[in-house]
Parts: C-alpha cells; sequence; structure tokens
C-alpha cells in the first residue's frame, strides 16, 4: 500500500505539474499573440496613416506617373498650382519690356541642352530693335543634391523659372501653367510669348520677323495648328486619356506643345481661366480647353508651313524659312545655328 501511494502521489505530482505547465504555456502563448495583435494594429495604422499622407499630397508629388501603364493620375480640378516659386529669373519687365520671351520646359537633366540653347537662340539678343529673352521651366527633385545644382544654376545664368512640385512628365501641364502665371504676375509687359522644349530648334530671326509682319499684339495664338485630334483611349501609349480624366469624344483645336506662339494678353488671359477648367495631363491640350473657354482662334504664323513639330533634314535654304522643327540634339544645335548665322547673318551670334 506504501508502495502503491507513493506511485499514486506522483502520478498526482505529475499532473498537478503538467496542468501548471499547460498553465503558464497557455498563459504565455496568450501574452504572445496579445503583443503580436498590438504590432498589427500598430502597423495597420502606420500604413493607414501613410496612405494618407501620400493620397493627399499625390497632386504636387506625382510619383507614380512615369509608369506608362497604370499609372495614379494627378487629382486635380484645374491646371493651376499653387505653390511656392523657388528660382525666378533676373529681369524687370517695367523697366525693360522684352518683346519676345521664349520659355523652355526643361528638367534638371538636361543641362547639356539648356547649355547648348543659351549659346545659340536662347541667347538674349536684339533682333530687327526687339529684345528677346530665353528662360528654363523647371519643376523640383527629390535628390537635393541635384536641387542644389538648379538653384546654382540658377544663380549662375539667371534663367530659370521653378516652382515645388515634382518634376515628371505628367506634370508637364503645371510646369506650362508656372511659366503663364510667372508671365501674367512678372512679365505681362512683354508682347509675346512661346512655349517650347529643349529638344527643339527655334530660328528667332524669322519668328521675329513673321510677327513683326502681322502687325498687332493681342488676342493672337498660332503654332502648329491640330484642329481634328482624338482622345487615345489605349493605355499602353505616352498620350493615354482616360474617360475619367477627359469624357469627350474630341479635342478642342490645339497648338502643338512642341512650340506655339501667343501674344501676351492671351497669357493672361489663360492663367485667369485656368482655374476654372479641368485639369488634364497633355499640356497642349489643355491650353486648347482654356482658349476654347476664351474663343479664342487659332491661326496660321504664315501661309507656308514654319512650324515642324517633327525632325527635318538641315539646310540653310530650309532653316532660313522655319520657325521651329523638333528633335534636336545638343550637338545638333550648335551646329544648325552656326551655319545657319554664319551665312544668313554674317556670323552674328
Amino acid at each position: 500500500m506504501k508502495i502503491g501511494g507513493a506511485w499514486l502521489g506522483l502520478l498526482m505530482g505529475q499532473g498537478l505539474l503538467a496542468s501548471t505547465s499547460r498553465h503558464f504555456s497557455n498563459k504565455w502563448i496568450n501574452m504572445m499573440d496579445f503583443r503580436k495583435l498590438k504590432i498589427l494594429v500598430f502597423l495597420v495604422g502606420v500604413s493607414c496613416v501613410s496612405f494618407w499622407f501620400l493620397y493627399m499630397n499625390l497632386n504636387k508629388l506625382c510619383i507614380f506617373c512615369e509608369k506608362k501603364q497604370n499609372y495614379l493620375l494627378p487629382k486635380k480640378t484645374s491646371g493651376r498650382f499653387q505653390g511656392n516659386f523657388l528660382q525666378l529669373p533676373d529681369i524687370d519687365c517695367h523697366k525693360n519690356p522684352p518683346f519676345l520671351v521664349l520659355l523652355v520646359t526643361s528638367s534638371y537633366q538636361n543641362i547639356s541642352a539648356r547649355m547648348a540653347i543659351r549659346q545659340t537662340w536662347g541667347k538674349e539678343r536684339m533682333v530687327a530693335s526687339k529684345r528677346l529673352v530665353t528662360y528654363f521651366l523647371l519643376g523640383t527633385t527629390v535628390n537635393l543634391t541635384q536641387q542644389a545644382d538648379i538653384a546654382a544654376e540658377s544663380q549662375k545664368y539667371k534663367d530659370i523659372i521653378q516652382k515645388d512640385f515634382i518634376d515628371t512628365y505628367y506634370n508637364l501641364t503645371l510646369k506650362t501653367m508656372m511659366g503663364v502665371e510667372w508671365i501674367h504676375k512678372f512679365c505681362n509687359q512683354s508682347s509675346f510669348v512661346m512655349k517650347t522644349d529643349t529638344d527643339v530648334f527655334v530660328n528667332v530671326f524669322y519668328l521675329t520677323e513673321l510677327l513683326l509682319r502681322k502687325n498687332r499684339t493681342t488676342g493672337f495664338f498660332t503654332g502648329f495648328l491640330k484642329l481634328h485630334e482624338y482622345p487615345i483611349r489605349k493605355r499602353e501609349s505616352k498620350w493615354y486619356v482616360s474617360i475619367e480624366e477627359y469624357p469627350g469624344t474630341t479635342y478642342p483645336p490645339f497648338c502643338s506643345g512642341t512650340g506655339y506662339v501667343l501674344s501676351t494678353d492671351v497669357a493672361s488671359q489663360i492663367y485667369n481661366v485656368s482655374e476654372s477648367t479641368s485639369f488634364i495631363k497633355l499640356e497642349d491640350v489643355f491650353i486648347g480647353l482654356c482658349l476654347a473657354k476664351l474663343n479664342i482662334q487659332l491661326e496660321e504664323l504664315h501661309s507656308e508651313q514654319t512650324f515642324f513639330p517633327e525632325k527635318i533634314t538641315f539646310s540653310v535654304s530650309r532653316f532660313k524659312k522655319i520657325v521651329m522643327c523638333h528633335e534636336v540634339k545638343p550637338s545638333e544645335q550648335l551646329s544648325y545655328w552656326n551655319h545657319l548665322v554664319t551665312e544668313e547673318h554674317g556670323g552674328v551670334l
């Protein structure tokens, strides 16, 4: 009986120990599960806050916009961006108003193109006793070193206009409207404005000649006219526009964004009406929407074609009778310009 009692006590002790062990084990597991739950709740909370911040700032950042498919559109209702000017050119249009201001859309990596333009058609000059100036339109970069480089370049050349929106292709409307805003607020004493790009060659001599022939400085808008364009609905296209972004079946008349010219009063009118014009990422179409609201008609600058939104083969005889052409490399800018001014303008740069 003693032996049996001992075994019975041992078995009861083992059972109690096992029960106690299971109790602490279950309690520990519950504590671990509770900690995991708290961590999970914390991570979900952080994710929600991060997503909210990203969503609220998407207009400005547009960080997904360079994806050709399934990109997120900026949730904007108009083409006017209310951000601050970070860089401004050194000019007082009240004292010495230019006849023509050339606004060139650019970005950080286009430094060689900007330098080529500064040495050629973009250099400040007098043509037929009219003053011409050129400024570059840039957004910001998330790289602080690159942004510092832009600030240094602006300080050196004093020809950069910049606001605090991220520089992407799909923010081109914001960039163009930044230039329009600058004209409206700082240089509405000028007569004409040309918007163009860094890969465009501009014959400023012939452009000035044709503008003077027009003998008018108000209500004017010209370029390569696009009168019957349709929205592209294929997602793989660089120019894809969803029905939500633009529900219409045709675009209003507009000019190719590679280069168009307008009188300064029209620039101010576009700025004023832009706040009530639905945003679209295609900047030339957006300008067309503004013109349609203003009931401003597009006009040809000349009876023959002078704006070429594509690359054309260079020759002096041909280039002396064009206003602009597209797809020009920095090295070609220098070559074309040197040949043109040497043979047509006695080498005066």
